[in-house]
């Protein structure tokens, strides 16, 4: 099922869309975050740890390539492959150690981990506008 294109104001209103969209997800899916660099990816997740109820600081896992955020319900895992050079580079941070039913991962740039990723639940698409805003297609997968 493809929903429609939201159009995302500001940053505001990505935190707001990450926060309703919590109530979509359970723990053991995995969601592709796809855009370019500045297009929100970070913010939404930003958006979607306070949905699940989590008030404490969010940040980038652009050098640490996985932060992990333990809530009750479950654990969010927020991975971030832009500097990945390899798939293969996956199994070195230990990547299926992630993976479980109580976690939801969060997955940025999964085009750098392609043959090694596995299938996403949600395929979520920001588009960043020159103008300002951004443009949001979310997408869940057939199983």
């Amino acid at each position: 099922m493809t929903g429609p294109a939201v159009q995302l104001i500001d940053e505001a209103a990505t935190v707001a869309h990450g926060r309703a969209f919590a109530k979509r997800l359970t723990a053991g899916q995995i969601v592709y975050l796809e855009g370019a660099l500045g297009a929100g990816k970070t913010t939404w997740v930003k958006g979607l740890l306070s949905g699940l109820g989590y008030a404490g600081v969010v940040t980038s896992p652009t050098f640490t390539l996985v932060e992990c955020y333990t809530l009750p319900q479950l654990t969010l895992c927020h991975f971030d492959l832009y500097r990945l050079q390899d798939p293969q580079e996956l199994e070195m941070i230990g990547f299926r150690d992630y993976l479980s039913p109580t976690a939801l991962c969060c997955i940025e740039w999964p085009q750098r981990g392609v043959g090694a990723l596995p299938r996403a639940d949600w395929v979520l698409e920001f588009r960043h506008h020159e103008q300002g805003g951004r443009t949001l297609c979310c997408s869940r997968q057939k199983v």
